[in-house]
């Protein structure tokens, strides 16, 4: 079993002053005010007709840029390359936006046709009485309706009043052929006139594409090159993956929903695969909305219900393939967004710039987790939308057991252990959380409740860990052993990491104990596990039982080694008290003192410095070094004689000469 261990760290730099010192070098998020962002809101609202098109163009850049590179990269001018691109792309869109068109009217053409087989549906439902009492009401209050308006409208003619014959009115149209040119004409001004604008800026945008980031670099980023460009990279990056690859899982997806229509006989089934395919840009609902309209045809074009079934069926097993194996596949979560997210972004735009902003919600999202993720006053996007950690591994696991809540940090415990190995997961992340709590408890907010909670927290945690801690005791196979440590250590060989064989611990018999509280038991209980894995024989005891008149009580005789953890650094004379009592109850122990520290090493030099001051077998900083300690086979180091004290002896008092003498 291997762990990996980081070197040239000091002694003095990890544990509770390492952490308060990270504490305090993040500098503090500054947010934008409520007023900014409100104006910034407002402006977008009401300047929808400017930015919208804006925004469309941008992303369509995003998504061409990488196919005008490619056609530059083979020997095509850039002009040509912008050109075939925009053109290419645009009429792809124009004979979408046609193929659409004849299928709708082919489609409201054949809706009368359909009438008979919904009525009979309808009837079957009202005769089998499935919805019976629904429909009948609904009859009831729709007959009750309409005879109250006919006994309003149709009033009987009084005899003084004669009774008044309808004349008959014929409206002349006298309309000019260029006022009914206007009214065909007019509709579609404004849709030809935005198509045309964005596709003018695309052109424009892919042309000075490079000028544009220089002078956006100019007027945001100048004074830090670096983080600019790299935003800029980034976003291209995301939105362009984000587009390529959401336009071919649609397509993957919409080519077999439009092949099964067809078999199933659905009229229009080209139709229902286009719009299948442009509504899965719509995250979550729009897959629904494409299922919802082939399914109410369905309905109508058969008198069954078989059909009904083979339609939704369809559509169920295209969407499970297509979001657990073609997405994960494609492009995966690379968006950089939480699911969470990814709704209240649709929720937000749709509302700001309608069904427009709702199939733009999600690359216009990315763009400002984007932002956020490269700069600081923005800081807020990221944490709010994006979908990495906020929380570091180790207070993430703090906070779960603050929060008095075990089985989730067991279950983010196990999620890091599928990567990682036991003593990596506590020298990593445990030991840190415990530390913030030692750290608490120094600040005077933590109180003696609470850090009992979070100590009884721990333990169960540990208690949780065993079948974990068993598999891996019992992993024999060295091809096995071997596959796993080359898995789980991948990443530390990444960083340049170094791996540290553990001994075995076989024939040996380790004593765990905590220094001074609950917490030091609860760190003692990690490495007790740790060492057990390792094949020892482990004891534990509590802070309680190292007092001067609980430790001759301990049951040393068949003990190998004595392990005594201290969460505060500033425990050395306790920690020298212990060793020579330990050392007194049993001559041939050894004693190590673990300090447990963030990173977990130390210089050596100074570790043995310290372990001959306080007259320890080994000192230790980390899981690690701890468990080397434990189980070695050096022999113990033997207990020093105490210094002497000087004892200062008062002069004796001078005798008086009698009086007589002195006269």
């Amino acid at each position: 079993m291997t762990a990996d261990r980081r070197n040239g760290a000091h002694p003095s730099d990890p544990g509770l002053g390492g952490i308060l010192s990270a504490a305090t070098a993040h500098p503090r998020m500054s947010l934008p005010t409520v007023a900014t962002i409100v104006a910034a809101v407002a402006a977008l609202y009401f300047g929808r007709e400017v930015f919208l098109p804006i925004a469309i163009a941008l992303l369509l850049t995003f998504a061409l840029a990488p196919m005008v590179s490619a056609l530059k990269r083979v020997g095509i001018p850039r002009l040509p390359a912008v050109i075939a691109s925009v053109l290419g792309a645009f009429t792809v869109l124009a004979l979408f936006s046609f193929i659409v068109a004849t299928q709708v009217s082919e489609l409201a053409q054949n809706i009368p046709l359909y009438q008979s087989n919904i009525l009979t549906k309808v009837r079957s439902l009202k005769e089998t009485g499935v919805g019976g009492g629904i429909i009948a009401r609904l009859s009831g209050v729709i007959e009750r309706v309409g005879q109250e308006l006919d006994r309003q409208e149709a009033s009987q003619p009084t005899a003084d009043e004669p009774e008044r014959v309808p004349v008959p009115v014929e409206i002349v149209a006298r309309e000019r052929p260029l006022q009914v040119l206007q009214n065909l004409i007019g509709p579609l001004i404004s849709p030809l006139a935005s198509a045309g604008l964005i596709i003018v800026v695309v052109i424009f945008m892919l042309l000075e594409r490079e000028d544009l980031r220089d002078r956006f670099i100019r007027l945001v980023g100048y004074g830090d090159l670096h983080r600019t460009t790299e935003a800029l990279q980034d976003a291209g990056k995301r939105v362009g993956r984000y587009l390529l690859m959401q336009l071919v899982v649609n397509i993957v997806y919409a080519v077999p929903i439009a092949f099964g229509l067809w078999v199933l006989g659905i009229p229009n089934a080209l139709l229902w695969g286009l719009l299948a395919l442009a509504l899965r840009f719509v995250p979550y609902i729009g897959p629904v909305i494409g299922a919802l309209l082939p399914l109410f045809l369905a309905l109508a074009v058969a008198p069954g219900w078989s059909l009904v079934l083979w339609t939704a069926g369809l559509f169920v097993v295209m969407e499970m393939i297509t979001g657990n194996v073609v997405e994960p596949w494609l492009y995966g979560s690379r968006t950089g967004l939480s699911p969470l997210a990814i709704i209240v972004a649709a929720i937000f735009w749709t509302w700001l710039w309608g069904p427009l902003g709702l199939v733009l919600s999600t690359p216009l999202t990315v763009c400002l987790v984007v932002l956020g993720r490269h700069v600081p006053q923005f800081e807020f996007l990221d944490v709010l939308f994006g979908n990495e950690p906020v929380l570091e591994p180790h207070a993430r696991l703090y906070q779960r057991l603050l929060a008095g809540d075990p089985d989730e940090a067991t279950d983010h415990a196990e999620e890091i252990l599928e990567e990682k190995y036991l003593v990596e997961f506590y020298d990593k992340v445990a030991i840190p959380a415990l530390l913030l709590g030692e750290q608490d408890r120094m600040r005077g907010v933590m109180g003696d409740e609470q850090r009992r909670q979070v100590a009884a927290s721990a333990q169960t945690l540990v208690a949780n860990l065993d079948d974990s801690a068993q598999e891996e005791a019992e992993e024999e196979d060295p091809a096995a052993a071997e596959e796993a440590g080359s898995r789980k250590n991948k990443e530390a060989e990444g960083e340049g990491e170094d791996d540290v064989e553990l001994p075995d611990g076989t024939d040996m018999a380790v004593l765990c104990a905590g220094g001074r509280g609950e917490l030091d038991d609860a760190a003692a209980a990690m490495l007790a596990q740790v060492l057990e894995v390792q094949g020892a024989t482990i004891s534990k005891a509590s802070f309680a039982d190292m007092d001067p008149a609980s430790i001759r009580r301990l049951e040393l005789d068949a003990v190998d080694t004595v392990v005594v953890g201290f969460l505060n650094r500033d425990s050395v004379k306790h920690a020298r008290f212990l060793v020579r009592r330990l050392k007194r109850v049993k001559t041939a122990l050894r004693v190590g003192i673990v300090f447990w520290s963030e990173n977990g090493t130390a210089n050596k030099e100074t570790a043995a410095k310290l372990a001959n001051d306080i007259n320890a077998d080994f000192v230790a900083y980390g899981m690690v070094d701890a468990v080397l300690g434990a189980l070695s086979s050096d022999p113990p180091v033997p207990l020093k004689a105490a210094a002497k004290r000087r004892i200062r002896r008062r002069p004796p008092a001078r005798k008086k000469a009698p009086l007589a003498a002195a006269k």
